[in-house]
């Protein structure tokens, strides 16, 4: 597999890890983890654990962008070695970083990995237009 596969791959499971990371926030505020309702729960989180749910939607909505543009990326053709991995590599650091800054209500650096994150996704788009 190449490199923007196993950053696709690291990308899949971000939001999985931010769902399960939501699971202590639950206990602590809740006492236990509805899991007939895991939504209406998710909603009523506060603080860390209304990050960890923030983080996992946005996850989901980055993953979505990323996954567009190495679709784009691998249908031109583009090589996979070179800048379209280090975009990809860097993608994932600053996906994950988001995720960090967003529990820790670090506004300014969650807004700095969302824009390199979005930045990586365009240039790979861009890499593969220009190609």
């Amino acid at each position: 597999m190449t490199i923007p596969m196993w950053s696709l791959l690291a990308g899949m499971f971000l939001p999985y890890i931010w769902a399960f990371g939501s699971l202590p926030f639950r206990l602590q505020q809740f006492g236990d983890a509805d899991f007939r309702h895991p939504r209406q729960q998710a909603e009523k989180l506060v603080d860390a654990g209304n990050g960890v749910v923030g983080a996992q939607f946005n996850a989901w909505e980055a993953l979505t962008f990323f996954g567009v543009a190495n679709l784009i990326a691998f249908m031109s053709g583009l090589d996979a070695v070179g800048y379209w991995s280090m975009a990809a590599m860097i993608w994932v650091v600053a996906r994950f970083f988001h995720g960090v800054f967003y529990v820790a209500n670090i506004p300014a650096l969650r807004m700095i990995c969302f824009a390199t994150g979005l930045g990586m996704s365009l240039w790979i788009v861009f890499m593969a237009a220009n190609g």
